[in-house]
């Protein structure tokens, strides 16, 4: 009642902002360029209006372009039988438009969406006509944009004529969204139920890969969430994240659990401290409702939520994208493939770039390993003719499948390409090696083991806390981790190289460490013990066993590096294989320790091997049973 009471007090103000549709859509020439609201907060009545009109007056209006972001619900004006009065010139390519722009009936316009409202100030793209949805005026007469700020501030800001759907389900959002009555030229009052956007339940793989998003992203973090399944995935596994905050484009409904929850507080935030930022939000219902007169999510428009500037001033500033596919050099396209346009470029990559330069920031792109049930590998040699690069190569920190986790930043092409090839599905490994082989990506002779026995056992990862407190990540070798070994066997003194390899041989060669990290997981065991640093992993100490298939018994070596040793590493890492050891049902250990190296026979000694007998050569040779210790 209260609702109808305020209408009827803005038609007694304002009469001449209260018309037909007829009338109203009357004022539209031919050749005009119509802006319409962006995504969920589209004005989904004035869209079947204006075509009504257009069906009612066939010749009222020819060669309209139709300007926008993307469209959520229907878009009647794509009908055929409408081609001469609609064109549609879109930013963002959805599936209701993406038929048509790729059978040349629509058009696709590729930018940032930062960039967008300087378009429309500077006229580059002129608006004659925005028709938007609003909630009802305040007492003030001020009307909110509500969940869709983005660039439609922008376009009310330059159109001639402007048509406000006030529609009573629309939050009033916080922020830049305020439009006065005054300044719209007619009101058009019916409610309806806004759009809703509902990502799928997420399978096994793309909760995988959610897990190790989440375990890159540090407590007090700012976030960017992109659109879609997977980074939608990675937000629903933070909730054990301390103080985290949100700078994004678009506002999830995950993004508002976790505020709920109080894992997203803003209080860290360098900007806007306090506030979840946004631009436009696509959810459910409830969302919709949680965010109404609600003081701690402000709406921004997209120049500035958008600004990698304005983005690279929060410290901790984490990217969360997806894409369509990676080549093996790291550039990556989340548009087009082979010159079908998908989607678009959005403001994926401002935030990748802003991420970048933040302080402590980082980009993290997201991808199932393989599309089309498993049939093609998303990780390629190189991109296919046509397709967009929306990622360059400098843009991407991490790549993130289901198979793990690549770090790409300050790596040569060489080390991404087999990071990336370690990440891919394994039925993909060999080929990518075979064609990297080919493009020089790698070395030559760049070994592989394929089939399942090279297939990385990611459920072997394992964190510790030595009993100096040193946290460390127990994992096995991957394909890609030649060089973290290279500096670490190099780091290691004389005397720790002569202890480990029994030899004056200081040298360590790309053949010599392939020997290392390409391991056939049904025969040899290596595991590294993982100092996880800001960015870039640092191996502590190696430990291997390898298989007397002959006997069933395994011969197990280890080395720490210098500056770790004396921090209960090597007993962690003992302890581990062992444990692995007897799973595979492994009869005993054997090892040869030089009579010189006291602390590896103490700790060979601690863990329960016997000295059988000492050589000449100043070695001792020990055994340990690996039966049950409970048995």
């Amino acid at each position: 009642m209260e609702i109808c009471n305020q209408l009827e007090d803005l038609r007694k103000a304002w009469p001449e902002k209260f018309a037909t549709d007829e009338e109203i859509f009357g004022h539209i020439h031919a050749g005009d360029k119509i802006f319409i609201g962006t995504g969920c907060g589209e004005p989904q009545y004035l869209a079947w209006a204006l075509v009504n009109y257009v069906s009612s007056n066939p010749k009222a209006f020819f060669g309209i372009e139709i300007i926008h972001v993307w469209t959520v619900g229907a878009a009647p004006y794509m009908d055929e039988k409408f081609s001469d009065n609609f064109r549609i010139d879109s930013f963002f390519i959805s599936e209701g438009t993406r038929n048509a722009i790729n059978r040349g009936a629509a058009d696709y316009t590729p930018i940032s969406l930062s960039a967008v409202p300087g378009l429309f100030r500077r006229e580059i793209i002129p608006i004659d006509v925005a028709l938007i949805q609003t909630s009802p005026p305040d007492k003030h007469g001020y009307m909110s944009l509500g969940i869709s700020v983005d660039i439609v501030k922008a376009a009310t800001q330059k159109a001639s004529l402007i048509v406000a759907q006030i529609n009573t389900h629309m939050p009033r959002t916080q922020g830049d969204g305020f439009i006065n009555i005054k300044d719209v030229d007619f009101i058009i009052p019916h409610d309806e139920p806004l759009l809703e956007y509902m990502v799928e339940d997420p399978g096994d793989s793309i909760k995988a890969i959610g897990k190790y998003v989440a375990r890159i992203i540090e407590d007090e973090s700012t976030l960017q969430v992109g659109y879609g399944i997977i980074p939608n995935a990675a937000v629903s596994y933070l909730g054990e994240k301390k103080h985290l905050g949100v700078h994004t484009e678009l506002l999830s409904d995950g993004i508002i659990d976790l505020m709920q929850k109080g894992v997203v507080d803003n209080s860290k935030k360098s900007i806007d401290t306090g506030k979840t930022v946004a631009s436009y939000c696509m959810g459910k219902k409830e969302t919709y409702e949680f965010l109404d007169e609600n003081p701690t999510v402000s709406f921004k428009t997209i120049d500035y939520v958008n600004n990698p500037l304005i983005i690279a001033k929060n410290k901790l500033m984490t990217a969360i994208n997806s894409a369509m596919e990676i080549d093996l050099t790291g550039q990556a396209t989340a548009e087009s493939l082979a010159g079908t346009f998908y989607f678009g470029i959005g403001g994926q990559a401002d935030f990748m770039r802003g991420a970048a330069l933040a302080p402590g920031g980082k980009s993290i792109l997201a991808l199932p390993s393989t599309a089309i049930n498993d049939s093609i590998s998303r990780i390629v040699p190189s991109l296919r003719e046509g397709t967009g690069v929306t990622f360059t190569r400098g843009d991407v920190h991490y790549v993130v499948t289901e198979y793990g986790i690549a770090y790409l930043h300050g790596k040569n092409i060489r080390e991404r390409a087999m990071d990336l090839i370690a990440i891919a599905h394994p039925k993909f490994r060999p080929w990518l090696i075979d064609e990297a082989r080919k493009l020089l990506l790698i070395y030559k002779d760049q070994a592989f083991v394929s089939g399942p026995n090279g297939v990385y056992p990611e459920a072997l990862e394992t964190f510790r806390t030595t009993r100096s407190g040193l946290h460390i990540l127990l994992r096995p070798v991957k394909i890609g981790d030649e060089p973290l070994m290279k500096d670490f066997f190099y780091a290691l003194s004389n005397e720790s190289m002569y202890k480990r390899f029994m030899s004056v041989r200081m040298d360590m060669p790309h053949e010599r460490l392939q020997d290392f990290g390409i391991v056939d997981y049904a025969n040899r065991m290596m595991i590294l013990a993982i100092v996880e640093g800001d960015s870039r992993e640092t191996i502590a100490a190696i430990g291997q066993y390898e298989i007397n298939k002959m006997m069933h018994t395994a011969e197990v070596a280890l080395v720490v590096k210098d500056e770790y040793q004396n921090m209960g590493i090597g007993h962690d890492l003992l302890t581990y294989l062992t444990r692995l050891a007897r799973r595979r049902g492994l009869l005993c250990f054997t090892a040869e320790v030089l009579v010189e190296n006291k602390s590896m026979l103490n700790l060979f000694k601690n863990m329960g091997f016997d000295t059988e007998k000492r050589s000449e050569d100043g070695v001792y040779e020990m055994r340990m049973m690996l039966r049950d210790p409970e048995g």
